[in-house]
């Protein structure tokens, strides 16, 4: 809205000319204004305005529908200086005042109003009263000035022509609409000057005695009134800033806080935040902070415990439904879950299963959730290296937050969950920390009931918890870690235990995941044993139901394409055509048939097997070699067997020279493969003592045991898996007392040698043996292929 001196109404625009009503608002000569037209009578106007030309003019009263009575008699002529655009369903189009016309012969509103017009003169006079006036105009300029915004104020102080300025004051000026409509009606530019100066002395003297009255009213005000106004204007200016009232989000998360009943440390740290709070700017980064660390509070359930009971009988059945065999593992939850139903907390209330890869570890503590009606909550520690993973971050850092544990127990919404704690010994140590020291407060049954998570920093009690442990290694478990869990080991299952749970529950899952019935494939007990033991190798059953499900894949396109009948049978002669080639053979060893090889068990954490050791000599000065990847503690036992050799060499028949004429060399395969641990001592020692008496080692006889330099053998462990992995390659005789954790039906079918020192295993492994040349006589080199071995313990 400015003037502009540069239009010129042209001499050749007709007398009558379209008129624009204006129900609200007003135009003055020589101001643009936007105007919104919709109306059509309006609208029409428009469109038939001369080059753009039309009159602008006031109607009386703001009424929908007028007629030519309703207008003014005086209005503008004026002109389109802007093309009209479309905002909805009205037109914007900007117009500018040029002159003040009268209006006679008015017709409409139909089509459109339309007007003779008449040119009315209304220069500024040249004398002493109109030079007054003037110098009466620019005096009124410097009150009006500071009401108004920049552009209007610096147009105001620049104008110089009198009738202009007078307009303009009576367009900013801040009046009654009758009053501007009467400046508009007023032609004589002296009488309208007048009217605008005494309008801007009125409301001089009004803004005069407002002043007045608001200073006399504050001088009247005592303390409490001045208090109350002070904080009014206090609510007002944080209300502006944004850090009024609180907003629903946080009135409903004091509500929550309210509702909570927490200990008496947590209670003062929420009332201090919150305090803290109210004193924020709204929008801040720390009242954000504040609000996430209350929210935290709110969600983690303080008093909130599951509604089930442990009940024993359930559990034993759940487990016995979901878990064939395992029977010692079962007895021992049974009887730890007795003791927390009668004694509450105690020092056995972490249970750590330690076996191989796909036992059922995590399976177990599942059914311990649903039998005892409490949510799981599955913490993930494999590859974890960041203490703040399990104590969480301090607020201080930008996106910091609980550790996992203080998450798990959002999520399950009770404060006395089943928190299993997944691959505990794949945790590592990195410079955040150790996540393992981190876990003897949390699984410390004297020091969890008060847990300090970095980021809540208040004590959580979780001696409700109920945590289950899984390790696949237990030596990569820290010792002190170790002695606050009760350990409970599943070795691997026989080859009849992997079919029974494949019968009682591998079959069926696999059919429902591969979107077929269960009679859709038809797998008898010799395909599931060819493929068991062609296809797999492993401690668990995780490799067979991969290998099983290439049989329901096959079966289930089959059943999606419509192509053949169902079900589906497989024989063992065609199981090579759904799975492949056969994986794992039978070995055809040479034990029994050479000296110098020998038959020992592993142990890995993926469960037992069979190692061979070989051993065999060339003409040299008595070097030992040793090569098949094997650790110092492997090493120190070939060094220990060969001087036990040597100083047996008179009972064992073995002309002391040769161990200074031959050089020995002991391989174990598979070379590809790390080995080490002293369970090899004893098919060390065996080996060496074979290859130098010339008598072979009894075929059907399996080893394990560390032994001393005198001979003494001593006991290791894994003694189930090893037993297992033997008796799965055929072997009948193993050198152990501790037989009892063996599978009754696996004692039966094997024969237990038990020994104490080297002279009873050389005993029952080389007077059983063949009888062939020494080394005086052929020194040959033998090579056996064995099956790989992760790691010999």
């Amino acid at each position: 809205m400015k003037p502009n001196r540069d239009f010129h109404v042209p001499t050749h625009l007709p007398q009558r000319l379209p008129v624009l009503p204006l129900r609200q608002g007003f135009l003055y000569p020589q101001v643009v204004s936007p105007f919104a037209v919709a109306r059509p009578v309006s609208l029409r106007a428009l469109e038939n305005a001369v080059d753009g030309w039309l009159v602008v003019a006031v109607q009386r009263e703001p009424i929908a529908d007028p007629n030519p009575s309703d207008l003014l008699p005086i209005g503008v002529l004026a002109r389109v200086v802007r093309p009209p655009t479309v905002n909805g369903d009205r037109q914007v189009v900007a117009i500018q005042g040029v002159e003040r016309v009268r209006l006679t012969d008015v017709d409409g509103p139909s089509p459109y109003f339309e007007a003779k017009i008449e040119r009315l003169d209304a220069r500024w006079p040249e004398s002493v009263e109109a030079e007054a006036l003037q110098g009466a105009l620019h005096e009124a300029v410097s009150d009006v000035v500071e009401g108004v915004s920049g552009n209007f104020r610096e147009l105001l102080e620049k104008v110089t022509e009198p009738t202009v300025l007078v307009d303009l004051i009576a367009y900013v000026i801040d009046a009654e609409m009758t009053w501007k409509q009467d400046i508009l009606l007023t032609v004589d530019p002296l009488v309208r000057a007048e009217k605008v100066i005494a309008q801007v002395e009125r409301a001089k003297d009004v803004a005069d005695a407002q002043k007045k009255i608001r200073d006399r009213v504050r001088s009247t005000l005592g303390d409490q009134e001045r208090e109350v106004m002070l904080r009014r204007q206090l609510d007002a200016i944080r209300a502006e800033l944004g850090e009024g009232d609180d907003d629903d989000e946080v009135k409903q998360l004091k509500e929550r806080i309210t509702a909570l009943t927490l200990p008496e440390e947590a209670q003062n740290a929420v009332d201090r935040e919150l305090s803290r709070m109210a004193r924020l700017q709204r929008g801040s980064a720390e009242r954000n902070v504040a609000i996430d660390w209350l929210t935290w509070i709110a969600d983690l359930p303080w008093s909130k415990t599951s509604p089930g009971a442990i009940d024993l009988g359930k559990l034993e059945s759940v487990l016995d439904e979901t878990h064939f065999g395992l029977d010692d593992v079962k007895r021992q939850v049974l009887e730890h879950l007795a003791v927390k139903k009668l004694a509450g907390t105690g020092r056995a209330d972490v249970l750590l299963l330690v076996g191989p890869p796909g036992v059922g570890k995590t399976s177990i503590a599942e059914a311990i959730a649903a039998a005892t009606e409490k949510k799981l909550v599955r913490v993930a520690l494999g590859g974890v290296r960041d203490e703040a993973e399990l104590r969480g971050h301090r607020r201080t850092y930008v996106g910091s937050r609980p550790g996992r544990l203080i998450e798990g127990l959002r999520r399950a919404g009770a404060a006395d969950p089943v928190v299993l704690l997944d691959e505990v010994d794949k945790m590592g140590r990195g410079w955040q920390g150790d996540p393992a020291a981190a876990l003897l407060e949390i699984l410390d049954p004297e020091q969890n009931h008060a847990f300090t998570d970095h980021y809540l920093e208040v004590p959580f009690d979780l001696s409700k918890v109920l945590f289950i442990a899984t390790a696949n290694d237990l030596s990569a478990v820290p010792a002190p870690l170790r002695d606050r869990m009760e350990v409970l080991e599943i070795e691997g299952y026989t080859q009849d235990e992997k079919l029974n749970i494949a019968k009682a529950h591998v079959l069926e899952k696999l059919a429902k995941n591969a979107g077929l019935d269960e009679t859709d494939v038809v797998l008898d007990d010799a395909v599931l044993e060819a493929a068991i033991d062609g296809w797999t190798r492993e401690a668990g059953v995780r490799q067979l139901q991969r290998v099983l499900s290439k049989i329901f894949r096959a079966a289930a396109v089959k059943k999606a394409k419509d192509d053949g009948e169902l079900p589906l049978l497989v024989d063992v002669d065609h199981l090579e055509d759904f799975l492949g080639r056969k994986k794992f053979f039978r070995e055809e060893h040479e034990v029994g048939l050479r000296p110098g090889i020998s038959t020992g068990l592993a142990w890995s954490p993926m469960g037992g097997d069979v190692l061979y050791v070989e051993a065999t000599a060339v003409p040299g000065t008595g070097k030992l070699v040793l090569t098949g990847q094997l650790g110092d503690v492997m090493k120190e036992s070939a060094q220990a067997a060969l001087t036990y050799t040597r100083s047996r060499a008179v009972e064992l028949g073995i002309e002391d020279e040769l161990f200074g004429t031959r050089d020995i060399h002991v391989h174990v395969p598979a070379g590809a493969t790390p080995k080490d641990g002293p369970s090899a001592g004893v098919t060390m020692f065996t080996a060496i003592a074979s290859l130098f008496s010339g008598r072979a080692v009894a075929p059907d006889l399996a080893m394990t045991g560390e032994v001393t330099l005198r001979g003494r053998v001593l006991p290791v462990g894994g003694i189930k898996s090893k037993v297992l992995a033997a008796h799965a390659r055929g072997i009948r005789r193993v050198n152990r007392r501790d037989a009892e954790e063996i599978p009754e039906r696996v004692r039966d079918d094997m024969e237990f040698v038990f020994v104490r020192q080297m002279d009873e295993v050389l005993a029952a492994a080389l007077d059983a043996g063949a009888t062939l040349p020494g080394l005086g006589d052929a020194g040959v080199s033998t090579h056996v292929v064995g099956e790989p071995v992760q790691a010999a313990s």
